[in-house]
């Protein structure tokens, strides 16, 4: 396994910097969505809300990706292309995922919300899967191991599945991921497992949190154009991340919002 990075405070300071363009960027997304809007109108909202910042969208030409956010919708769970022909109606289930570089660190972020009403299981679908995160967040401890966080990831899930009724399908193939002087990097966090496996938590590192939950299978398929993931059963997808720095004083949101 590569090393992974440890950051200064002054480098964790510049990932916040960069973390808040994500912040102000997915906000920014979040208040146009409506019925009527499509994805690309979204995309342009997140590149224009990063580059008057003096940032530049990590996502757009990364591995040949089109744009500066993932725009995936309903069964989409992740790597979805912004389109002018995706165009929302009610009820549709958004996650917006965005990444901004800022002299030269990186913040990575997402978000799902409704467009309009959402139905029952689908507002608990999102709200499942963002508690999930805020677990994975809070087991990001120095001293700890990485699968520390996939355990307190997998079991808030569990929980929201008994609670809600529904069982919940925890996407196997992607994860969480390190992050900072690039976008991914060592380590790959799975987003299920069993604690106190992997490397150890060093204050310094960095983390980007981002469980992915749905109403049904936890297989996926990537579509004909390389990006976009689907579930396997079309049931829907839900996805929230934030990018977290391990600190001598707990864990440290990057991109939460002032």
């Amino acid at each position: 396994m590569s090393k992974i990075e440890i950051k200064t405070r002054g480098q964790l300071e510049a990932m916040r910097a960069s973390g808040l363009v994500v912040a102000r960027a997915l906000q920014n997304v979040v208040d146009a969505v409506k019925p009527g809007v499509s994805t690309w109108d979204l995309d342009e909202i997140a590149e224009q809300t990063i580059r008057d910042a003096g940032a530049v969208p990590s996502f757009k030409g990364y591995h040949g990706f089109p744009a500066s956010i993932c725009a995936s919708v309903n069964e989409q769970i992740v790597h979805g292309i912004p389109s002018k022909t995706q165009v929302l109606a009610e009820g549709d289930l958004i996650s917006i995922d965005c990444g901004a570089i800022l002299d030269d660190w990186h913040g990575d972020s997402a978000v799902t919300v409704g467009v309009g009403e959402l139905s029952p299981a689908d507002h608990k679908l999102s709200e499942a899967t963002r508690l999930s995160m805020l677990a994975g967040i809070e087991a990001a401890l120095p001293g700890g191991r990485l699968t520390d966080i996939s355990f307190a990831i997998e079991s808030s899930a569990i929980e929201s599945g008994e609670r809600d009724g529904i069982e919940y399908g925890v996407v196997a193939d992607y994860g969480g991921h390190g992050i900072g002087s690039k976008m991914h990097m060592e380590p790959f966090l799975p987003n299920f497992g069993k604690p106190g496996k992997g490397p150890r938590l060093k204050v310094g590192m960095a983390i980007a949190i981002e469980p992915m939950l749905t109403l049904g299978t936890d297989d996926s398929q990537e579509l004909e154009d390389g990006w976009t993931v689907v579930t396997l059963d079309g049931t829907r997808a839900a996805h929230w991340e934030h990018s977290v720095a391990i600190t001598e004083d707990g864990p440290w949101v990057l991109t939460a919002p002032e």
